[in-house]
């Protein structure tokens, strides 16, 4: 059956890897579901959960809880759902009927925020180590490039207007920066992840206090050893019914952080390659414009940005449900939670596999470089020029002034008459300077003008980044195959 006459998402359809879509699969949702059961009646067990004198959970029954915890009968759950309205007890009801000797212990004590948020946070966890991967990743083609094109003279820009060069590797280096810091705050969020455990419907563990016939410290063993089954080091000490929303803004706000990095790159790689100093892959058959046949948009940068938009944008979604939580919980969230924290990942996945590919395929124009260097490289050189000129025994205020109407006047042939800067020749034929025109033009080689640009590369490609890429040989490789 077709798919074409219902709504698709694009992030699915188009921009994500089939890698983050399955972790956002229902698949992974309900196996992580049963994944739980299975720890909490574990934890029962381990504890020595008890009626009478007999176990209430047996390690038969968890047996054959394990024996099923792959083929979700998903058909079952759908219908009873139908009957329901309750999409949990849907499940439970469904896993039920594959385990009939153990359908009476399955989601014991609990409430269904202990699978809901307990999911919602591992799914999380394992997107954000994807986005890890994909981020370090994109470092490395960075660090090549920047290593490639460390010694590349280059015209620098302030408010878009020519300013002191700068190298290409250097400029290079500034993506990665921003891009670091989002890993910092990556790495720092992944390491904050804490499951909610099993706290029961207001978060005070009553049901299993009341399962536990009051002892107290088996019920605060309970959070410990779920944790430690799914692979956690704690959970959340207090809670209501759910962990703090406030977890997904912050998730999310990482999330935001990397597409504002991307976005500004995109940004820079677009006007670059209006200038055609720099442009992204363009593939042989790939079409720039319906009308223009000739041109080569920069459509991969576009998309970073438009994508990288989105998540900026989805961000406050999760800060607006965490200020409008009511006491222990309301399910305004629910809905909300559905769509915008897998959408940001998929986006963000999008994103990234962008990025990697356009970083991969960056083609260089250096000769468009230094052409355009050579234009305002006159005008930058006059300090040097003038110093040059007062060795020679001319006055310093003297040459500061004729340097400056020789400036305007050459600035206004340039920009009023549309003709070659001149600014070299005016000074070699002023007298005061005592400069030939090859002495002048010998001042103007472009290295002799980027400072430190060169070494502060090197500098930080050894010492700041080789390291990390170091210590993450083992996922370091990767390449992206866009969509579309």
């Amino acid at each position: 059956m077709s798919n074409n006459d219902i709504y698709q998402s694009p992030l699915s359809a188009r921009y994500a890897s089939r890698e983050m879509q399955y972790i956002f699969s229902p698949d992974m949702k309900f196996k992580t579901w049963r994944k739980l059961w299975i720890a909490l009646a574990e934890t029962e067990l381990e504890l020595g959960l008890s009626e009478n004198g007999k176990p209430v959970v047996t390690q038969e029954q968890i047996d054959e809880l394990k024996a099923h915890a792959e083929d979700i009968n998903y058909d079952v759950a759908k219908e009873r759902e139908k009957l329901v309205r309750h999409d949990v007890m849907s499940h439970v009801y469904a896993y039920g009927q594959q385990c009939p000797n153990a359908a009476g212990i399955i989601h014991l004590g609990a409430t269904s925020c202990y699978v809901g948020d307990n999911t919602d946070v591992i799914i999380m966890t394992e997107a954000m180590k994807l986005v890890r991967k994909k981020l370090i990743n994109v470092i490395n083609e960075l660090a090549k490039f920047a290593k490639e094109y460390k010694d590349l003279p280059t015209l620098a820009f302030t408010h878009f207007q020519p300013a002191q060069p700068t190298t290409v590797g250097k400029r290079a280096t500034l993506w990665m920066e921003e891009l670091l810091l989002d890993l910092n705050d990556l790495e720092y969020m992944i390491g904050q992840q804490k499951l909610l455990g099993s706290k029961g419907t207001t978060g005070t563990q009553a049901s299993f206090l009341e399962l536990f016939n009051g002892d107290h410290e088996k019920v605060r063993q309970i959070d410990g050893k779920i944790a430690e089954k799914m692979g956690f080091a704690e959970c959340y000490p207090v809670s209501g019914q759910t962990y703090s929303r406030k977890v997904d803004s912050r998730v999310l706000n990482v999330l935001s952080g990397i597409a504002q990095s991307a976005h500004k790159f995109s940004n820079d790689i677009r006007l670059l390659q209006h200038l055609k100093e720099i442009e992204e892959p363009f593939e042989k058959n790939q079409i720039g414009s319906s009308a223009m046949a000739y041109k080569r948009n920069p459509m991969r940068s576009e998309r970073i940005a438009s994508l990288a938009n989105y998540v900026i944008a989805d961000s406050i979604n999760p800060a607006i449900t965490a200020a409008t939580q009511w006491f222990e919980r309301t399910l305004d969230d629910s809905a909300n939670k559905r769509i915008s924290v897998p959408e940001a990942f998929l986006a963000i996945d999008g994103i990234l596999d962008l990025y990697l590919n356009v970083v991969d395929g960056l083609v260089v124009y250096d000769k468009v470089i230094y052409q355009r260097f050579m234009k305002e490289i006159p005008f930058m050189a006059t300090e040097n020029i003038m110093m040059d000129a007062v060795k020679r025994g001319g006055n310093r205020q003297d040459l500061h002034e004729k340097i400056r109407e020789h400036s305007m006047a050459a600035g206004a042939v340039v920009k009023q008459e549309g003709k070659e800067n001149d600014l070299v020749d005016r000074i070699a034929a002023d007298p005061a300077f005592g400069m030939t025109k090859e002495e002048i033009v010998g001042l103007l080689e472009p290295k002799n003008f980027v400072g430190r640009a060169p070494q502060q590369t090197e500098e930080f490609l050894s010492e700041v980044v080789q390291p990390i890429l170091d210590a993450n040989q083992d996922i370091l490789g990767l390449t992206a195959e866009i969509n579309v």
